[in-house]
């Protein structure tokens, strides 16, 4: 595929989530699982100390998550969550591919720099996993909220082993709860907006390709099932996007100072 089409497009606006197809051929997606494999099990060439790593929850309640900080936390393939993975050469380079340039600029307009807000690894292992609570993606440390994630399987994703769940055409309804920092739902809103007759399981082949609007309602259960959920996720936002903290910069993804990897090398050596 070369192209997003109008219909799609018209299809997304309508739905918040738009599948593109596979787009990963059998090599691509191999060089992604075994890249992120290896650096679970700390076999990667890369600076761990910038890598964001979250280890899974046994319970499978997100409360008893482990704690997300800086560095690796043991040679493992039971962590949940993986972040700044934009400083890795084989991550850089699928997220920079020019269709998912195509749809930034469909979303933020044309020529506009746009930044990586977060480049994620999302994991349930198997017969494990933590269930992920209905919410919105939004951070109100932001001055305006990020309207585009890609989001790639790297396993089989299905019902069993804790897919994705959606709400079509819930982006529409804007913030349901603005006062959450994060965006999750109170229990009234979830009654009120994620009745099961209405729920959409994203079942996917590994090396699909799916849009979502950052303000389409999701959850996901606990992996019931001998298969890992892998999946790659990358948040792209307007570059001119201002965070209240001040001390945060995000890496560019398209336009001027794109990370390269001579940019990644500077990076990791600091």
């Amino acid at each position: 595929m070369n192209r997003i089409t109008e219909e799609q497009w018209t299809a997304f606006k309508r739905d918040g989530f738009l599948n593109l197809g596979r787009l990963l051929d059998g090599e691509s997606l191999d060089a992604l699982q075994n890249e992120i494999d290896a650096i679970m099990m700390g076999e990667a060439d890369i600076n761990y100390d910038k890598l964001m790593m979250q280890l899974d929850s046994k319970s499978g309640k997100i409360e008893d998550v482990g704690e997300q900080t800086q560095g690796s936390k043991g040679s493992t393939l039971n962590y949940r969550k993986i972040q700044n993975l934009e400083y890795d050469p084989v991550f850089l380079e699928y997220l920079q591919r020019p269709l998912f340039r195509e749809a930034c600029q469909y979303v933020y307009g044309p020529d506009r720099p746009i930044a990586i807000f977060r480049a994620m690894f999302m994991n349930k292992p198997a017969n494990r996993g933590t269930w992920l609570p209905w919410h919105q993606d939004r951070w109100q440390t932001l001055d305006r909220d990020p309207l585009l994630t890609i989001w790639t399987p790297l396993d089989p994703s299905t019902k069993e082993n804790g897919c994705v769940q959606v709400i079509p055409g819930s982006h529409r309804k804007g913030l349901i709860n603005p006062g959450d920092r994060s965006g999750f739902l109170a229990e009234e809103h979830i009654q009120k907006h994620c009745q099961a007759d209405n729920i959409f399981y994203m079942e996917l082949e590994a090396g699909e390709v799916v849009l979502l609007h950052n303000h389409l309602l999701h959850a996901s259960d606990i992996n019931r099932s001998p298969q890992s959920r892998r999946a790659f996720s990358v948040c792209y936002m307007d570059a001119a996007t201002q965070d209240k903290r001040n001390d945060v910069t995000y890496p560019i993804a398209f336009g001027q100072e794109a990370l390269t990897p001579r940019l990644i090398k500077a990076a990791m050596a600091n």
